[in-house]
């Protein structure tokens, strides 16, 4: 079993946290994993993203050019990985912020209002 993610948006969503947080729940399920983050000079506002890659045996680099499952944020995300999931794989974005929606029909998507749910919950 292997599976790459990407996480993508701005500085300031938790991009990099939600990968933290993903990779550390690998390690606890004893799987190998990688976390390797991308992001500008910015504190915030500038792009982000996190490449996490989970698997049941050794990995041999750290570097992507395919997902199995990426979440996306923002619409620069969306146009740059969007055409880097593999078919069959799975795209969940956030609507807040996405201007042009995707038009795959090789892989599963899934639309959250992500934004205002953290809104809400507080």
């Amino acid at each position: 079993m292997k599976e790459t993610l990407i996480i993508a948006g701005f500085g300031g969503q938790g991009v990099l946290s939600m990968g933290k947080i993903l990779a550390y729940s690998g390690v606890m399920q004893d799987f190998e994993v990688t976390w390797m983050p991308s992001y500008g000079p910015e504190m915030r506002g500038g792009t982000a993203n996190v490449t996490v890659i989970l698997s049941d045996r050794k990995i041999s680099s750290p570097i992507a050019h395919q997902f199995d499952t990426a979440i996306i944020l923002n619409q620069q995300s969306m146009e740059k990985f969007e055409p880097m999931i593999r078919p069959g794989g799975v795209l969940i974005y956030d609507t807040n912020g996405i201007t042009r929606h995707p038009v795959r029909d090789d892989i599963a998507v899934y639309a959250i209002n992500a934004t205002a749910e953290c809104a809400r919950m507080g």
